[in-house]
């Protein structure tokens, strides 16, 4: 892919058909591609880590789609679940310039428009994953940070960037639950 040293893309995606439906576009994305969603997506252009891991399998539903959170940042306490990153284009409905594009979310929901929205969870759009450029600007390397709806657009910190958030997702959550099970167990 070019970036991404070290990570493991064996059966990093999920392609059931749901995911072939609505995330996954039938080609990688071309240079004029990229530059269209950009002026779409109000200037701000894919990270280099976005384009190439796009390059590979142009947007779907992870096979580990799970981010470790040191802190709460959605209805789980240590995790954030993630549904489906979009690819790009706009021919699939979760596709960066499709139906439910990052425009749309913007637009439609109000929410901040602080870069694009690549990435949902299970909520349906109540908290949403978005490529943060206020830091950097709108050709700089943005933050992945947690937009969540239900909490007055609260913006929480996920990862430094694109890459990071791809190669921390796992399988499933970690969960360091000894202090629960202490507090859980019977005594006697």
């Amino acid at each position: 892919m070019g970036r991404f040293d070290g990570f493991d893309a064996a059966g990093f995606w999920d392609d059931s058909a749901y995911a072939l439906a609505e995330y996954v576009e039938e080609a990688p994305p071309s240079p004029e591609l990229i530059a269209s969603p950009e002026e779409e997506l109000g200037g701000y252009r894919p990270p280099d880590s976005c384009v190439a891991l796009m390059a590979a399998h142009n947007g779907g539903v992870p096979a580990r789609n799970h981010f470790p959170m040191p802190q709460a940042a959605s209805r789980a306490v240590d995790h954030l679940e993630i549904n489906g990153l979009r690819g790009i284009g706009r021919d699939r409905p979760h596709s960066l310039g499709g139906e439910f594009g990052s425009r749309f979310w913007i637009d439609m929901w109000e929410h901040p428009d602080i870069g694009v929205y690549f990435g949902d969870t299970p909520s349906a759009g109540h908290d949403m994953l978005a490529l943060d450029y206020r830091a950097r600007g709108r050709h700089g390397e943005p933050a992945v940070v947690h937009v969540d709806q239900e909490n007055d657009f609260a913006i929480t910190f996920v990862a430094e960037n694109f890459e990071a958030f791809v190669a921390g997702l796992v399988d499933r959550p970690v969960h360091d639950t000894s202090g629960r099970d202490r507090v859980a167990a019977p005594r006697g």
